[in-house]
């Protein structure tokens, strides 16, 4: 057979070298493996052209052409639609996915060591840890920032590693073999700053010295069900796993309960938003049938009542007047800059809701703007050209427009009193600039370079959430409001961070006091809490330099080690879906 296969793994410069490679084939009557097919991305619609182009008469009947790829959405759909699918994704569940791993490694392989006892107890251990990496995907954001494709062949070169070691080395090589697991094999993919922090927390809890001195007496989690059996053999490894629950509890990820109603929930929202998907689709046709009737009155109605709701423009010149350039504060200059993004989404509301109901009347064409504006109305989401100018949010349309006539509201706060004394952060496009504003405030007052300058945080839960008690603004720095814990709770009793309440997901946070300090190193007895913008907490760099989504790290109190919040996926917010 390996006379008639050829293989090429794509890449630069491969696809001509591919293409006659399947010319050849199809005359010959071999076959053809195309390996890597989402690494030549740009090559792909050549690849479609060519199967599409293909005369069955002039081409062999023992020729086949086979094609291996991650999910891609550059793949092309006719090549997906005219061939024979297969796909290799790990076993749902944990319990499936460690005894999926085990079952690949016979009595041979567990004994094939000078130290078979430790080396089966960490192989078992790896594959935990490995299980446990492929199955926090499922929790969506909290597990990972970013979703992941780990693969057996992490697991195999961990595996080859540790016998390497061990046969090798008198003394066990913990550290080298977490360095190797969390920042090479396995966080050689990933990307997000927060999750390798998160992986290199999670391989100390798999990979140390009491899974090999202590076995079954050390857990991996606090209810006691996880751990390495006192197994020598691979069928005692599996009889344990097969006693384990089918379902996974969250807290062998290090997740708190409520992950588990974060985890429904998710898969509800993704079912339902396909179902909304095609039921736009199958009501979006042409022709006078009721169905599409029935979608451009709701529109146009919505239209109608969305133009109403529509706040006017900001006046910027009376910004300019209220907040002139002043060396001494720098919060003018981002204040203006805010209502001058506000406008630009404002106008292009203002122009396209009218334009758009006059397009539904036939009064004018339909452009792809309008389209899509028509398909977010109807959906309940807000339409793509809308969210390329406006801040970053995940709610629906309807709750997206009060969140926009508050926004604007606090705005016009601002501009009618002057600077507030408790500022609500989430109302701001770039929070990133504000607080740049105010440490350049406390640099210039004090004559200190702004890169010497950090933030301490102190939470008053002595004032309300929404800061309305606050009276008198700090001497330096700013009073924040208006930010969201998920993954744990503040306790206002004890003054630090606590496990979150059952079915409580997010919880409101008190005002913040920001303080700047000059050569602020941090304090101990702290999490270093990451805060996003929204929930997806995923985001890429800007033009800045900034995250479109990630704010800053804030200090909170924890009586617990830092890790605990780590792996529960501790983060605040600035705004949820609702």
């Amino acid at each position: 057979m390996a006379h008639k296969l050829d293989s090429i793994s794509l890449g630069q410069g491969q696809g001509p070298k591919a293409a006659a490679m399947i010319e050849r084939a199809r005359d010959a009557g071999s076959w053809v493996l195309l390996c890597n097919c989402h690494l030549c991305v740009s090559w792909l619609p050549e690849l479609e052209r060519i199967c599409e182009q293909m005369n069955l008469d002039e081409t062999d009947n023992n020729y086949r052409l086979w094609l291996s790829s991650m999910p891609s959405r550059q793949f092309p759909p006719l090549l997906l639609q005219n061939g024979v699918k297969m796909t290799n994704e790990p076993p749902k569940g944990l319990r499936a996915n460690v005894m999926g791993s085990m079952s690949k490694c016979d009595d041979r392989m567990l004994n094939d060591c000078t130290k078979p006892e430790a080396f089966s107890r960490l192989v078992f251990a790896f594959c935990f840890f490995h299980a446990v990496c492929q199955d926090r995907r499922k929790f969506g954001a909290i597990g990972w920032n970013t979703p992941y494709n780990f693969t057996p062949e992490d697991l195999s070169t961990n595996r080859r590693q540790l016998k390497y070691f061990l046969d090798n080395y008198n003394e066990i090589p913990y550290q080298v073999l977490r360095f190797l697991g969390a920042k090479i094999n396995y966080g050689g993919r990933v990307t997000d700053r927060k999750d390798k922090v998160l992986i290199e927390c999670m391989i100390e809890i798999f990979i140390c010295e009491s899974v090999v001195e202590e076995g079954p007496e050390y857990k991996f989690s606090p209810g006691g069900l996880f751990y390495v059996p006192a197994a020598s053999s691979q069928e005692e490894f599996l009889q344990y796993l097969r006693s384990l629950p089918i379902t996974t509890p969250p807290e062998v990820f290090g997740l708190h309960g409520n992950c588990e109603i974060t985890c429904a929930e998710s898969e509800s929202l993704a079912l339902l938003e396909d179902v909304m998907a095609v039921r736009s689709v199958e009501g979006g046709g042409g022709g006078g049938g009721g169905g599409a009737g029935s979608q451009e009155d709701v529109v146009y109605a919505l239209a109608g009542e969305l133009i109403e709701q529509t706040p006017p423009l900001f006046d910027l010149d009376g910004f300019e007047k209220a907040f002139p350039t002043m060396y001494s504060e720098s919060r003018n200059t981002v204040v203006k800059q805010e209502a001058a993004k506000y406008n630009r989404l404002l106008a292009l509301l203002h122009t396209q809701l009218p334009l758009f109901r006059k397009a539904v009347k036939g009064l004018v064409v339909f452009t792809e703007d309008l389209e899509n504006a028509g398909k977010g109305l109807y959906m309940n989401v807000v339409p793509d050209g809308w969210s390329n100018v406006a801040f970053l949010s995940l709610k629906p349309l309807s709750v997206w427009y009060k969140d926009l006539n508050d926004r604007i509201a606090f705005f016009n706060e601002w501009l009618k009193d002057g600077h507030p004394n408790a500022f609500w952060l989430s109302g701001l496009f770039f929070p990133q600039a504000f607080f740049t504003a105010v440490m350049q405030n406390f640099a210039r007052a004090h004559k200190f370079a702004i890169d010497r300058i950090d933030f301490d945080i102190e939470l008053r839960d002595d004032c309300k959430p929404d800061g309305s008690d606050i009276m008198v603004p700090p001497l330096a720095g700013c009073y924040i409001r208006g930010l969201f814990l998920e993954g744990c709770r503040w306790d206002e009793q004890r003054h630090h961070l606590a496990p979150s309440k059952p079915k409580v997901l997010f919880e409101s946070m008190p005002p913040v006091l920001f303080k700047p300090e000059l050569d602020w190193k941090g304090r101990n007895g702290t999490y270093s809490c990451p805060v996003y913008k929204v929930l997806s907490r995923k985001g890429t760099l800007s033009t800045t330099g900034h995250s479109t989504n990630f704010v800053r790290d804030l200090a909170l109190t924890s009586k617990e080690e830092p890790g605990q919040w780590i792996r529960a996926g501790v983060a605040a917010f600035l705004a949820l879906r609702y």
